[in-house]
């Protein structure tokens, strides 16, 4: 049984790897974390991921998971923008996110949050962002 809103390469967006890769058959989600489900860290939602500028790394030998998140994080991204336009269950890019950011391929930026207060300029960036919708 596939994962809820998982799809074939066909009805992939150009831009994802499942697109790229040019499979003919469906991918597991959790097949590119070796099954794993949690990430190596805590990544809430709303951590902003961009990509790291790293040396010696040939990025053509990474998978066609890390091109897609190394190219979309080239401009800052929240974890959650980045599995919708990936078009992967959140839990798949947690894990992914998490190890390439070990890795040094990404860095992530984690909201603060003092003794469980929100913060209060994210808030504000949110409904700013919610009134323009």
């Amino acid at each position: 049984m596939d994962a809820p809103g998982w799809r074939g390469p066909g009805d992939d967006p150009p831009n994802t790897p499942q697109a790229k890769s040019g499979r003919d058959r469906l991918i597991r989600p959790y097949a590119v974390t070796g099954g794993r489900t949690a990430p190596r860290m805590q990544l809430a939602l709303e951590a902003l991921v961009s990509s790291a500028t790293f040396a010696g790394v040939d990025p053509s030998t990474l998978s066609t998971e890390y091109q897609a998140i190394i190219s979309l994080s080239r401009q800052v991204r929240s974890v959650a923008e980045l599995s919708a336009l990936l078009r992967m269950p959140l839990g798949v890019t947690r894990v992914l996110i998490a190890d390439m950011a070990a890795e040094g391929l990404v860095q992530i930026h984690q909201p603060s949050l003092d003794a469980g207060k929100p913060d209060l300029n994210l808030l504000e960036r949110v409904l700013s962002g919610l009134r323009r919708l």
